[in-house]
């Protein structure tokens, strides 16, 4: 039996920021139950070239979204830069995550980084989301976001998990956003045999450097989506390209600031955002993104001052351990490091595995720790005061219940 016809009903031509594009809808035809259902899937222009001027409102949007993102990464607060970062990129990989319909609590977090046996299903794809960050963050800001790099940021976020059989592969079949089929879709991607095209033109966009930073960020996060090039994972493997443009293009060369939790806590915005680029207004998505990134930027200058100041209400309750004792190398690595095992507190301050029993001895007679039982037998140790105000810090940038509408296919 032949394949059915697929044809192309409708094409046309618009200007849009003074250049000219083209949208083209594709007329395809499927047999689900031996009938026969249209569907029109949205192909985008190519990027590669695309001009860019900024009107004087988007300019000073991005100019103070780039500023508050820098202030970051200074290291001018007294909390350890690699220590609030890795929060921060547990914080972003939560709530990307948390878009896509996958809740998971901080503390069920660490513990499932200290014991990967143990976690549940959701833990898992969180632990998995985090490593495609980093990933994302160091082979794009030293590779640029070619089609293989896009593909192996994908392959990393789905290994280990139940959809690691689609892991690293494009798709080869039509897939759709919403609804029981493309018929009945709020959004159809481009066909199957345009998604490389599509990719390579992307990776040739994310590769330029005469464009501003913010800006391009937005358009690699929505073209990207809108091409939606694998069967699921899309969504966090798109707002992890955000962070791999703005690392290579030295914006946040420290941290990930969350702004996946920014873009949460605006609700249906986002999603309105995404189709407002899709349909011709790039200046309304750029402007919404520029806005959130600021509110993602200043919510992490805030977290840090209150985490600094919950580092010296510990010292405090420790009673104020002697400079080198095991106690006090311990209260900066809390940040980073708030649940652990012995042997892997040892290793991080550099002391012997009795040196830190003591110290931990300590900081859990004083209310600092709190001693704990994962998996079977394994004993460990996690601090509930950094968990209690990374829940507030989320609470307070994405209240709950303000995420949207999941689209995981």
């Amino acid at each position: 039996m032949p394949p059915p016809p697929r044809v192309s009903i409708q094409t046309f031509f618009y200007t849009l920021d003074m250049r000219l594009d083209f949208t083209e809808f594709r007329e395809q035809w499927m047999t689900p139950d031996a009938r026969l259902r249209p569907y029109a899937a949205y192909v985008p222009p190519p990027i590669a070239d695309l001009a860019l001027a900024l009107p004087s409102d988007i300019a000073e949007r991005e100019r103070r979204a780039t500023a508050a993102c820098t202030a970051v990464g200074s290291g001018v607060l007294g909390v350890r830069t690699e220590a609030i970062a890795r929060q921060l990129l547990r914080s972003e990989a939560v709530a990307s995550s948390r878009i896509e319909g996958y809740q998971v609590s901080h503390r069920n977090l660490a513990r499932a980084f200290v014991e990967p046996d143990a976690a549940r299903d959701t833990a898992a794809f969180v632990v998995a989301n985090v490593r495609a960050m980093e990933a994302a963050i160091g082979l794009g800001a030293a590779s640029g976001l070619s089609t293989a790099v896009i593909t192996e940021i994908h392959r990393r976020l789905l290994e280990g998990t139940r959809d690691a059989p689609i892991a690293g592969r494009v798709r080869t079949e039509q897939n759709w956003i919403g609804g029981d089929g493309p018929h009945a879709a709020e959004f159809v991607p481009p066909p199957a045999d345009l998604v490389p095209g599509l990719l390579d033109d992307l990776g040739a966009f994310a590769a330029r450097t005469d464009l501003p930073a913010l800006s391009q960020a937005a358009i690699v996060h929505a073209q990207f989506e809108t091409i939606h090039p694998f069967a699921d994972g899309n969504g966090r493997v798109g707002r992890a390209l955000i962070h791999a443009v703005l690392r290579r293009r030295g914006v946040t060369a420290d941290a990930a600031i969350p702004i996946s939790l920014a873009l949460a806590a605006s609700g249906d915005r986002y999603v309105e955002g995404l189709t407002a680029y899709r349909f011709d207004d790039i200046w309304a998505w750029v402007g919404y993104f520029a806005e959130r990134v600021e509110a993602a930027a200043e919510g992490s200058l805030d977290l840090a001052r209150r985490i600094e100041g919950l580092q010296r209400r510990w010292h405090e309750q420790a009673g104020s351990p002697r400079r080198h004792s095991a106690a006090a190398r311990m209260i900066p690595e809390l940040v980073g490091l708030p649940v652990f095992r012995i042997g892997q507190m040892a290793e991080r301050i550099g002391m012997s595995d009795e040196a830190v029993r003591v110290g931990v001895s300590r900081l859990v007679e004083t209310d600092v720790l709190r001693p704990v039982t994962i998996g079977r037998r394994n004993r460990v140790f996690e601090c509930v005061d950094l968990f209690r105000e990374l829940d507030d810090f989320e609470r307070g940038l994405a209240p709950v219940g303000r995420s949207p509408r999941p689209s995981r296919r």
